[in-house]
């Protein structure tokens, strides 16, 4: 079993592309921005979307390029909140937990994003996306969706979405043999409970 998935991970890194070693790196760097509620976790993670949309379009996987799409959507909107400051050139903007409303908007967002998509991936896997994963895929990119727009607002609960989507992305790019990818999420699994960590301790001493 050990053996198999070893030569699995070589054989994928075998075949990992440049671009796609330029898309991890500045998605890690990206995370440790965040991280730092440091602006440019915008502009560099663009770099990382930009190129898995052309990763995923030439591997034929359009749901995790829509995704990416999102992201990169979502990037640009982050960008300008985060960017926006009162009079005295202060941020307007600051980390902050979500009350009962907000935990309801989440739910509702995720479980929408998640059907939408499921019956979207279910119905257009035999023609278009043969190497779907319906419930997988859904999975991975609800989540995903769900932190990204709970970041661009600096809620902490972002980082648990964060975390649900690394545990579910690890096994997703493995399986469809994007192993360099795959350890890419590990690494962002890791740094997501940094982050959580991170933002808990700065909403302490503000």
């Amino acid at each position: 079993m050990i053996d198999t998935i070893w030569q699995q991970f070589v054989e994928g890194m075998k075949h990992t592309t440049v671009f796609e070693y330029i898309a991890v790196a500045s998605g890690i760097a990206s995370v440790w921005y965040s991280r730092k509620e440091n602006i440019l976790v915008y502009p560099v993670g663009l770099i990382s979307t930009v190129i898995y949309i052309w990763l995923s379009f030439k591997g034929h996987l359009f749901g995790e390029a829509a995704v990416n799409f999102y992201y990169t959507v979502m990037s640009i909107y982050g960008w300008w909140l985060w960017a926006k400051k009162d009079q005295n050139h202060q941020q307007i903007l600051h980390i902050s937990y979500s009350n009962t409303r907000w935990i309801i908007y989440q739910l509702l967002f995720f479980a929408g994003f998640y059907l939408a998509l499921y019956i979207s991936l279910y119905y257009l896997k035999q023609n278009f996306t043969p190497g779907a994963i319906p419930w997988a895929d859904s999975l991975a990119a609800a989540t995903a969706f769900t932190g990204m727009w709970l970041m661009a607002k600096k809620k902490i609960e972002s980082w648990y979405w964060w975390i649900a989507t690394n545990i579910a992305s690890v096994p997703l790019y493995f399986v469809k043999q994007y192993v360099f990818t795959s350890v890419f999420y590990v690494v962002l699994l890791i740094m997501a409970f940094y982050g959580l960590a991170e933002w808990k301790r700065r909403v302490k001493l503000r």
